[in-house]
């Protein structure tokens, strides 16, 4: 793969516990971001804490709560093996074996990988677009501003490309901007455009990319294309909620009406 910030995720350097001398804010903060995303799937399991990287009686507390929900002696004490527990879904998202017969299909199958493993963004320091998963899919970078939808769409054909020893970058340039991958789109003569999609369905194909168009050289939000049926497109997008917003907070399995909708597909048969 080519996107491999991932890999930073799965570790921390030292064992972390409440008043341990080799703590460090930034190890701490990641126990304490997967005890919270662990919450959000497990609301009763009492992980729930702050994100502050102070490792106190709270987050020790949190962590006892998760040894507990595994069957596992209570210390408070994260060492890597615990670590690697906690972190489990990105790393099963990142390295599970995708099978299929063809990139189309290996796109599809890796979508459904991620969203099987809830990614799910964070609040951290007033910041929205945080955490693990949004790091993962942005190369380390995280915050407001940093919205992550083509990241995480990118991420998914960089994986699938890869089983077969592709390089993604021959699509499309490595970028978090759905602006620049539909002018590169339309300079490749590989963007379908919504009138056309409308008028023949059969120019959209699983493993392509949507994009909601907000004026004509102008996208705002993008995910995978997993299923055509009708009027409607099955997608796995990044970076969105129930009502399909372009800034939410995990990654959905959605339906969206393209016939209803100004939706543009970005091809990856050149890539095939």
């Amino acid at each position: 793969m080519q996107k491999k910030s991932y890999l930073k995720e799965l570790s921390i350097s030292n064992t972390q516990k409440r008043l341990g001398t080799t703590n460090t804010k930034k190890e701490v903060e990641k126990i304490q971001s997967w005890l919270t995303l662990f919450a959000i799937q497990n609301p009763n399991a009492g992980t729930a804490t702050g994100i502050d990287g102070d490792f106190g009686p709270a987050t020790e507390k949190a962590v006892m709560n998760f040894q507990k929900t595994l069957g596992l002696n209570q210390t408070g004490i994260v060492d890597n093996i615990l670590f690697e527990k906690l972190c489990l879904p990105l790393k099963n998202a990142f390295e599970t074996p995708i099978v299929g017969n063809n990139l189309r299909e290996l796109i599809v199958n890796a979508a459904k990988n991620h969203a099987q493993n809830n990614p799910f963004e964070l609040i951290i320091k007033g910041q929205s677009n945080t955490g693990p998963w949004v790091r993962a899919y942005m190369d380390g970078n995280e915050g407001s501003s940093w919205y992550w939808c083509m990241g995480f769409a990118q991420t998914i054909i960089d994986q699938a490309a890869s089983i077969q020893g592709k390089n993604f970058k021959s699509l499309m340039p490595l970028s978090y901007s759905c602006d620049t991958i539909g002018t590169t789109g339309l300079q490749k003569n590989i963007l379908t455009r919504y009138q056309a999609a409308r008028t023949n369905p059969t120019l959209i194909k699983p493993g392509d990319l949507f994009l909601l168009q907000k004026s004509t050289y102008d996208w705002y939000h993008t995910g995978i294309v997993i299923k055509v049926q009708g009027d409607i497109i099955e997608t796995i997008e990044g970076n969105t909620n129930n009502d399909g917003s372009s800034n939410g907070n995990a990654v959905l399995n959605r339906i969206r009406n393209f016939k209803q909708s100004k939706i543009d597909f970005f091809s990856i048969e050149s890539l095939i």
